[in-house]
């Protein structure tokens, strides 16, 4: 079966080539082709970008250890798009993204490039993994970066993320899934488990505060100082809480749908005013 791998941090990512290396030996693959991002696109969610104005170029890239590789000047879900519109050869059966460094957890869940390509995927007819893995700090809004990284377990989650993926693809479920996988930052022989988690209200940190501070020299013009949370716990049965206590979440990410609860007989009658 053909595998692609994409990711949010861009091509040149640790987690990418780890995971993708990985789910070379897997018994169910038959080819794994990466088509990632040429930069980093961390929050770009399931954006595409603005294709009437782009020019996306694509570069071939060698020294992965995959099949293929290829960079693209584009975000992680347009990646996905052009590998369903035969871009990068014949039809893929799974979408892996990952490894994202920082837990996709809560509302880190709706902003995330890695689990936007995933939903991209199920959205395109195809099933998808995200993966990501908690930093030192637990990290911020999703995202990880610099000092966080020192000492980060690749390993650990692309293992995890391998054992996922395999087992999909041993049974395909004929409705296209999108699964969200967040790994602890720790050994596997220490992991003491997994859970099926819901998503949580907020990840385990978030951004706590934002100011204007004016900028020297510019009149009118101002950066946006920002300030992160302290780590919060929150329930063991949702994504953030199940990784906060050590295990592995996996969360199986529904459908946009309309919510039949809410009450729109007011915007109904004024909609139908004359």
């Amino acid at each position: 079966m053909r595998i692609l791998v994409t990711n949010d941090d861009g091509i040149d990512a640790d987690g990418l080539h780890v995971l993708a290396e990985r789910l070379t030996r897997l018994d169910h693959a038959s080819e794994v082709v990466v088509a990632a991002p040429d930069q980093e696109y961390s929050g770009a969610s399931a954006a595409v970008g603005t294709l009437h104005l782009m020019h996306p170029e694509v570069r071939r890239v060698s020294g992965l250890g995959v099949d293929e590789a290829w960079s693209v000047a584009g975000p992680p879900a347009l990646c996905v798009i052009f590998a369903r519109l035969g871009v990068f050869g014949g039809p893929f059966d799974l979408v892996v993204a990952g490894i994202n460094p920082g837990a996709n957890t809560g509302r880190a869940v709706y902003h995330s490039g890695t689990v936007g390509a995933a939903v991209t995927a199920r959205v395109g007819g195809v099933s998808g993994v995200a993966v990501s893995q908690a930093v030192v700090g637990f990290g911020v809004e999703g995202q990880g970066w610099d000092e966080m990284l020192v000492g980060q377990l690749w390993e650990s989650a692309a293992e995890v993320g391998a054992r996922v993926v395999d087992a999909l693809l041993a049974d395909l479920p004929e409705d296209p899934v999108a699964l969200n996988v967040n790994v602890p930052n720790l050994p596997v022989e220490d992991l003491p488990g997994w859970r099926r988690t819901e998503v949580a209200t907020m990840p385990p940190r978030g951004l706590a505060s934002a100011r204007l501070v004016p900028m020297a020299g510019h009149r009118d013009a101002y950066d946006v100082e920002m300030e992160w949370g302290d780590p919060v716990e929150l329930p063991a049965g949702t994504d953030s809480g199940a990784l906060e206590a050590g295990f592995v979440s996996v969360t199986a990410l529904g459908r946009v749908v309309d919510d039949a609860a809410v009450d729109l007989g007011g915007i109904g009658a004024a909609l139908e005013a004359r």
